[in-house]
């Protein structure tokens, strides 16, 4: 049976999908209003950390064009500063990689076109749809821009909030030196916020992405609202003195004669993501199925870094599923749910707890921050779990997980060190 899937969206997700379908001999169609060559002039996307798990799609699709040992990173610093700061480090089974999506997005792109992959270049209105799903077996919707989403309703019961949690700028920035270990830093300022750095390959090489999330009414509050373009150096001066109160290490690490956007004024980012989940499929009134994917599906506040590494897992989901059946309704996009839905509702629940959790450093998670930064083993294991939310959710979805966690991996290192007895003759 000949199969024909169009693609409205070419993120990571669209593009991961239309890469699986095509290789393995589905016609995927994708639509997109963006040529290859015009991504290098266009305002920063996002700032994306691509884990292990991501990384191995990307080699079974052929499209790792940045090898983890040249382009990766090894773990994550944490570090929480305030009267007592505390500072550890958690390794990673395997690297982790970000890469500017000024250039992998259209890299992949021009990957499915150089393996005779169709797009059309075109904008996409919400009048359009119905007309385009008639010349395809599945449609799917991986944009949400405008009235895409809004063709999704949301979940309340998922998405527990109706507006951002917090006030976002986001950038990538030169003139910050690396860590002992390359690896991102989570930086924790109680009551302020939190900020992410990220080793980030861009056009002009390394760099290093600050994911600033401040508090809404807090101290930092302020980096969200003062732009770069209205006065560069007041920026900059703005930025430096934030880091020195509230991300010291970062601050000590600083050349501050070299302290820049990485690139240009494009390079900046500065708003807010309201998390949201939104069905997964609607029925057309042609009678067949609009696929929601990626953002469409469920969009999470970017301080744990799952929507990408979320999105292409589901993508993928979808691609096998579209190649092992030949029909495509409710009972087919119950087997897809039945698989992705578990990553896609951990990552959003346990990203909304953290960014709950953290504004106000809840007595539980400070009992968690304090066990794994007193034993290597466990904050290894935290963060190897960026990789997998439905794992980080099983320890965060009640206080009665949390602890029960601490208290068997705790016991587990303490019984891994012990001598073992010997027999006496």
């Amino acid at each position: 049976m000949e199969k024909r899937i169009g693609i409205i969206g070419a993120g990571t997700a669209g593009l991961q999908l239309a890469l699986h379908l095509q290789q393995n001999g589905v016609e995927a169609t994708l639509f997109t209003d963006r040529k290859p060559e015009e991504y290098a002039g266009m305002r920063l996307l996002n700032t994306v950390a691509h884990h292990h798990v991501t990384i191995a799609r990307e080699d079974k699709l052929g499209v790792n064009h940045w090898p983890s040992d040249q382009y990766g990173y090894l773990g994550h610093y944490y570090q929480v500063s305030g009267p007592q700061p505390v500072g550890f480090y958690g390794d990673l089974v395997k690297p982790s990689r970000a890469i500017d999506y000024r250039i992998y997005q259209p890299k992949l792109l021009e990957d499915f076109i150089a393996r005779g992959g169709k797009v059309e270049y075109r904008t996409i209105e919400h009048e359009d749809v119905a007309d385009i799903s008639e010349a395809f077996d599945v449609l799917v919707i991986c944009t949400g821009k405008g009235p895409f989403g809004q063709m999704f309703k949301h979940e309340p019961e998922n998405s527990p909030h109706d507006r951002p949690q917090r006030a976002l700028c986001v950038g990538l920035f030169k003139g910050i030196a690396e860590t002992e270990i390359r690896a991102v830093t989570m930086n924790f300022s109680p009551g302020a916020g939190e900020m992410i750095e990220i080793p980030t390959w861009t056009f002009n090489g390394l760099s290093t992405a600050l994911v600033c999330e401040n508090h809404i009414g807090g101290d930092l509050e302020i980096l969200a609202k003062t732009k770069y373009d209205d006065d560069p150096q007041a920026f900059l001066s703005l930025m430096i003195e934030k880091l020195k109160k509230h991300y010291p290490t970062c601050a000590d690490r600083l050349d501050e004669s070299q302290f820049d956007l990485a690139n240009s004024s494009l390079d900046i980012l500065q708003g807010g993501v309201t998390p949201t989940v939104r069905n997964s499929y609607i029925k057309l009134d042609n009678g067949k199925i609009a696929v929601a994917l990626g953002d469409v599906q469920a969009v999470v506040d970017p301080v744990l870094g799952q929507g990408a590494n979320m999105g292409s897992y589901a993508a993928i989901i979808l691609g096998e599923q579209i190649v092992a059946n030949d029909v495509y309704d409710e009972r087919f996009m119950e087997k897809v749910d039945a698989l992705r839905r578990d990553r896609v509702l951990s990552a959003t629940r346990w990203t909304n707890f953290m960014l709950e959790h953290l504004g106000r450093l809840s007595p539980e998670l400070l009992a968690f921050i304090g066990a794994i930064a007193q034993h290597p083993t466990l904050a290894a294991e935290f963060t190897e779990n960026f990789n997998y939310p439905e794992r980080q959710w099983d320890v965060f979805s009640s206080p009665q997980r949390t602890g029960a966690w601490i208290e068997s991996r705790i016991r587990a290192a303490a019984e891994a060190v012990q001598e073992p007895v010997r027999a006496v003759a």
